[in-house]
């Protein structure tokens, strides 16, 4: 935006050249990003506001800026009309459907104009400030725009229809509207209108209706000065891909206490340009008044916080400049903010405006003090730091987006009742595709291995610590920690080791390895079932009765869904509960000097006995000898009855005391074989 520093003159003395003023204007957080000559030699400045001091949009707002900083006199102009006998409520009455949307709307009537050219000094005003001059009632709306930051709009009277009223309504759904610039648009339920009492002739606060636009034929002109809500402004322009000089205030909030002068310095001017007769009376609806907020301001703060050494009566000073009204307490200053000034709501803002008024420049530059606490992490922390060393030895980690697109949850095969598919939905997607926050890891993980192979790389291992989150009574949802890995492929091969599968078993034999380095002994896997994964190649992970997560092969339909050909096996893991079931490891352990005895024993089992049970029943031994046991074979066939299998363990056994012999080992075998037999009618081979 070009502001034009002859412009600025009209309303406070400007004796610096533009490159001082720029400088003072920036120094006072007023930021100019560039300056620039107009073809009569005027100074064009460019703003670059922060969304905070949106009120400087308006010439008037600024000017109170630059007054306040080289204590000139402030000039506003000011506003008499004439009016006529008739009065404005045999026009046109208003009515808000919405206060929250719509704050305040006024109207005036002005009748027996002359639509022609604006003068010369008004065209060229609007050119620099970027916008084109259309004709003298139109540009008398964007000229007080641009003075006072306050929109405006003109409609033709006489092209509202017998109706004579003017309501402010939200949208229906899919009902269309052309805009003044000739495009046909289709709006819904969010976005606000201002209509005839039938149908809309403005989008309210972006752009006046086709419908309703002064032309060369006008001779009766409403006007209209609103306040509307900026976050709906903002949300309907975004829709519609739609942004003017108009939605750009009010995006930002505008003073709702700024109408009247508006519709008044408009009324004059358009009196004064186009002459006709102004109707008695102004049409206000305004449900809830806005009144000014007073903060206390105490001295003492302003110098703790600045560092500073500012007299009482120079704070004061400041405070005054920019026109605030300031009454002396004994606590400090009460000080009344005008409405205009909405970034001002506490008092540390109104410190800020005595740092600005006194200067940054002047205020000591010190370095900090106070205690300090050095940084680190925390336990919780470092245990993540270990998840992911440990897997990156093996996997490579990937970071999902947590918003997700809910037709994944069918991907995966969720039923329509499964808790998972209860997740959370994202007020303001950006698309279909992250509309809600995920529940579960798998379908990130997956979509990693499809992107991939596409690209052909065809042997793939991640992992993924991230979180999920879940519906709560809380204000905030229940965020969740997991970690989850996948694998396809083969594992890197050579030619000293052979191919290795990244099956079950290699993504199983990880997962241990990272329990283990964690801490956490004695892990078992159950048979179970998930409608993600393979039945029967899937399995619970607990430690007792907590449930740490699941492991398994991903279902084939699933894998069609994400057009994976290869064999997919995946873990999900909750690594809140890892972190409360890890336990410190042991650095040390005692290498018996004595050897080991070992004994093979081969049993036929029901084939329903997994090798989890089979081993925490075999690990029950009493004596404290027997230090492994693992299975080395597992065989049906016809040497075995239908409905069992043949499980070979290798039994490993060692004393730190003395030497083992076969009359202490053998009892303990049997002792073994007895239970297997007792438990499930086991037959030794």
């Amino acid at each position: 935006m070009g502001v034009s520093i002859n412009q600025l003159k009209k309303y406070t003395q400007i004796d610096l050249p533009a490159e001082q003023l720029a400088h003072e204007l920036t120094m006072a957080g007023i930021a100019i990003e560039g300056i620039e000559t107009a073809d009569d030699g005027d100074k064009l400045l460019e703003l670059d506001l922060t969304p905070n001091r949106a009120d400087c949009l308006g010439w008037i707002n600024l000017a109170r800026e630059i007054s306040a900083l080289s204590g000139a006199d402030l000039t506003i102009p000011e506003t008499f009309i004439k009016e006529n006998d008739e009065v404005i409520e045999d026009y046109i009455k208003v009515n808000i459907d919405d206060p929250q949307l719509c704050k305040r709307y006024a109207a005036r009537v002005l009748k027996n104009v002359k639509i022609k050219e604006s003068p010369q000094w008004m065209q060229d005003a609007l050119r620099k400030a970027g916008i084109r001059p259309i004709n003298n009632v139109v540009d008398v709306t964007n000229y007080v725009m641009l003075e006072s930051n306050q929109p405006l709009h003109a409609f033709d009277y006489d092209l509202l229809g017998g109706s004579r009223q003017v309501l402010v309504r939200r949208a229906f759904a899919q009902e269309p509207f052309t805009t003044l610039d000739s495009i046909n648009r289709q709006l819904d339920e969010e976005m606000l209108v201002i209509t005839n009492g039938e149908k809309p002739i403005a989008l309210a606060g972006i752009m006046g209706g086709e419908n309703t636009e002064i032309n060369d034929q006008t001779t009766i002109v409403l006007l209209e000065s609103a306040n509307f809500l900026g976050t709906n402004i903002r949300k309907t322009s975004r829709k519609l891909g739609l942004r003017s000089d108009s939605s750009i205030r009010f995006e930002k909030n505008v003073d709702p206490n700024g109408v009247i002068y508006a519709i008044n310095r408009a009324a004059q001017m358009i009196h004064e340009l186009a002459g006709g007769e102004v109707i008695k009376g102004i049409f206000d609806a305004y449900p809830q008044p806005q009144e000014p907020v007073s903060i206390l301001l105490r001295p003492a703060r302003v110098n703790y916080l600045l560092g500073t050494d500012i007299k009482e009566a120079e704070i004061k000073s400041c405070l005054e400049k920019l026109r605030f009204k300031v009454t002396e307490t004994e606590e400090g200053f009460l000080t009344e903010v005008p409405t205009y000034r909405p970034d001002i709501t506490m008092e540390v803002d109104l410190i800020e405006e005595v740092a600005r008024l006194y200067g940054y420049d002047k205020i000591p530059a010190t370095l900090s003090y106070g205690v300090t606490q050095p940084g680190g992490l925390n336990s919780e922390q470092h245990f993540r730091d270990r998840i992911q060393d440990i897997l990156s030895k093996n996997l490579m980690e990937v970071v999902n987006y947590t918003f997700i697109n809910p037709a994944s949850y069918g991907m995966i095969c969720l039923n329509e009742q499964d808790k998972l598919r209860n997740s959370i939905k994202i007020a303001n997607p950006l698309s279909e595709e992250q509309s809600v926050m995920r529940t579960v890891l798998l379908p990130g993980l997956l979509k990693n291995i499809r992107e991939n192979l596409a690209r052909k790389n065809d042997n793939l291992g991640f992992f993924e610590l991230g979180t999920v989150f879940y519906p709560s009574d809380k204000p905030l949802p229940l965020e969740v920690l997991k970690v989850g890995a996948v694998v396809a492929g083969n594992a890197e091969s050579n030619w000293l080791k052979n191919v290795i599968p990244m099956d079950y078993f290699y993504l199983k034999g990880l997962a241990e390895d990272m329990l283990s380095r964690l801490g956490i002994e004695e892990i078992t896997f159950t048979a179970a079932e998930h409608p993600a994964f393979h039945p029967g190649r899937t399995a619970k992970v607990s430690k007792g009765d907590r449930e740490i997560g699941i492991i398994g092969e991903v279902h084939p339909e699933v894998c069609e869904n994400y057009n994976i050909k290869s064999r997919v096996t995946a873990f999900e893991f909750n690594a809140a509960v890892l972190f409360e079931l890890s336990q410190p490891i042991k650095m040390s352990k005692e290498i018996t000097r004595y050897p080991a005895i070992k004994r093979d024993i081969a049993v036929v089992l029901p084939v329903t006995v997994t090798y989890a049970e089979a081993r925490q029943l075999i690990e029950t031994d009493q004596s404290g000898l027997l230090q492994e046991v693992e299975v080395f074979d597992v065989y049906t066939g016809g040497q075995v009855p239908e409905g069992y299998k043949s499980m070979a363990f290798r039994l490993v056994f060692k004393s730190s005391e003395k030497t083992l012999t076969e009359n202490e080992v053998i009892p303990i075998v049997d002792e073994i074989l007895a239970r297997l037999k007792n438990q499930w009618g086991a037959l030794q081979r």
